[in-house]
């Protein structure tokens, strides 16, 4: 069985795009989502990916990913996603000894910006580049499922 453990941040300003290693385009929908469980569908630039994971616990959950044939994966886009997929540019961004996921969003979630990194333990220690915003690893508004549900773009801000 595999585990996530994860945190999320908001990015701000542009300092990170000197330390970017590769990018990759990511589109992505979810075929199944509940209290125990959502089963997203991912074409990852050439390859594509099943991944089912758990509710989340904290900033653990479990996740089992497997890869799929990238046509399989966009009938099931094209046919069964529930919401309408997340569309995102995912940059490997290098900080010290740490590699961070940085994902700018485009489509209905234009604007949004997040950065994630996984760790082996929920206590892990790192440090936060400069970049990195308000933490949002537990605002459920900032799951991917969530924002194929209600995108960035319809968020009313005060």
């Amino acid at each position: 069985m595999g585990t996530e453990i994860e945190r999320k941040f908001l990015v701000k300003g542009e300092t990170w795009r000197d330390r970017v290693e590769s990018s990759v385009e990511i589109v992505q929908g979810y075929v199944a989502n509940n209290a125990n469980a959502t089963v997203r569908v991912r074409v990852k630039g050439e390859r594509a990916f099943l991944t089912i994971k758990g509710a989340a616990d904290g900033i653990r959950r479990s996740e089992f990913e497997y890869p799929i044939p990238v046509d399989d994966a966009r009938a099931m886009l094209r046919e069964l996603a529930v919401f309408p997929p997340v569309e995102k540019r995912r940059y490997r961004v290098r900080e010290g000894e740490r590699i961070w996921d940085l994902d700018v969003f485009a489509g209905e979630n234009a604007g949004l910006v997040m950065a994630e990194i996984e760790l082996a333990v929920e206590d892990e220690s790192f440090v936060l580049p400069d970049w990195a915003g308000e933490e949002v690893s537990g605002d459920p508004r900032y799951y991917n499922v969530n924002l194929a549900r209600n995108p960035f773009r319809h968020w009313r801000f005060a």
